[in-house]
Parts: structure tokens; C-alpha cells; sequence
């Protein structure tokens, strides 16, 4: 769970489809600096951990779209909470 955790694009993946963005492509356009090969690893560690589902829709060409889980929608939630004793932490 340390990849995922440890990762600034773990969170930034997450939170882009917490805002709708589900496919591959709009995430890599929608995150400066983040290439095609990090957020397909991203997107890997997320589904081996659960916290994303890949969903494949039989078109021509496929499309894919990710989505967080409920366990992945409980993960980020606890991002959020980390996030916010983070901001706390640093007004101190």
C-alpha cells in the first residue's frame, strides 16, 4: 500500500476521477507532467489494491473508463482527512 500512498500521482489519478475523469487519455492531458507510462502503472497499483475497477467497453476502438470502488471512495476519503491535518499541521 506504500506505492499508492507514497506516490504524488496515486493521488492526483484519484482525485481526477473523483472529478469525472475516467479515461486514460483525459487524465494524462488533465495532469501536467504525468506521462502515459506512469498513469498506466498508477492505474495498475489501483486495481491490484482495489481501489479502482477498469471498465472495457466493446467498441471500435475500445474504450476504458476507471472508477473507484467503495473501497477506493473510503480510501479517499481518508486522503481527504490526511490532506486536511496536513494543512493544519502546516498553519502551526
Amino acid at each position: 500500500m506504500e506505492s499508492v500512498v507514497g506516490c504524488k500521482w496515486s493521488f492526483s489519478v484519484i482525485e481526477m476521477i473523483r472529478q469525472g475523469v475516467n479515461r486514460p487519455g483525459q487524465m494524462e492531458n488533465a495532469i501536467d507532467g504525468l506521462s502515459a507510462k506512469v498513469l498506466n502503472e498508477r492505474l495498475r497499483k489501483l486495481l491490484h489494491f482495489g481501489i479502482v475497477e477498469k471498465r472495457v467497453f466493446p467498441e471500435s476502438p475500445p474504450r476504458v473508463e476507471y472508477y473507484l470502488t467503495e473501497f477506493g471512495l473510503r480510501f479517499a476519503d481518508i486522503l481527504d482527512s490526511i490532506q486536511l491535518l496536513q494543512k493544519t499541521l502546516e498553519q502551526k
